[in-house]
């Protein structure tokens, strides 16, 4: 047995190719200075620090062609897009859209709301709170106000900033006395408020992925939001405070 493995550990010596040491960078100088053929001036270290040594890089590739072309594709989709991490300090100013008078008017009331102009500078609308309630519907959604309260809605069309508007579906009103309730709506019944303005939400990152495809796509996104602030409710009768004495 002694025998077997001195012998085994012969073969495997005699096998195993001699691997070279590698060279410093600066035996590589004086080996590549030595063997050109024309003189050279007087060695100065500036020579080396001149000289830029890059590591041979081995490339080692196991995919088709088709898949190096759609990796160029996906880097070619990243830098079209941008990076999703910048910060959008502003909303970006809409464009016209083309629409007349009349068309933007019967858009505005199928999403559930009127504008009725902008607020004038020596307007209060503001007025002390009530206990008046009412369920208005914007869009698709559904909102519980009160007098004062302020909310926020999917960017609405066709305002700015201090303009008055009339939410004119109401599905139901409420107060100490009395509740009214809308089949679906209260055709009397409107609440006032008034655009305060403008905002983007908070960011949400859209990750994609597909596994072994080598296919991700990151993206943000920041929906577009109105603040309304409720000025009045009207449709309902509002009980008067009366003064309790101690």
């Amino acid at each position: 047995m002694a025998s077997r493995r001195c012998l085994l550990r012969l073969l495997s010596s005699r096998l195993v190719p001699h691997r070279p040491q590698p060279l410093s960078p600066v035996s590589i100088v004086t080996r590549t200075l030595t063997s050109s053929p024309q003189p050279l001036g007087p060695f100065t270290p500036r020579a080396l620090t001149s000289l830029q040594f890059c590591p041979s890089r081995c490339h080692f590739a196991t995919r088709s062609s088709g898949d190096e072309e759609d990796d160029e594709e996906h880097y070619e989709d990243e830098e079209s897009e941008g990076e999703w991490g910048d910060e959008e300090e502003a909303v970006a100013a809409k464009k016209p859209s083309g629409k007349t008078e009349e068309e933007k008017v019967v858009e505005a009331a199928e999403i559930g709301y009127k504008v009725v102009g902008p607020l004038g500078s020596d307007e209060k609308p503001f007025k002390p709170y009530e206990p008046v309630f009412a369920i208005v519907q914007i869009g698709s959604h559904q909102f519980k106000v009160s007098n004062g309260d302020s909310i926020f809605t999917e960017r609405l069309k066709f305002c700015d900033v201090n303009d008055k508007l009339i939410l004119n579906r109401v599905l139901m009103l409420g107060s100490q006395t009395q509740t009214v309730i809308g089949r679906p709506t209260l055709p009397d019944a409107a609440v006032h408020a008034v655009v305060e303005e403008h905002a983007l939400d908070a960011k949400v990152i859209i990750f994609k992925k597909k596994r072994r495809k080598n296919y991700r796509r990151t993206k943000g996104h920041r929906q577009e939001l109105t603040k309304l602030r409720i000025t009045n409710i009207e449709g309902i009768d509002k009980a008067e405070t009366v003064a309790v004495a101690a």
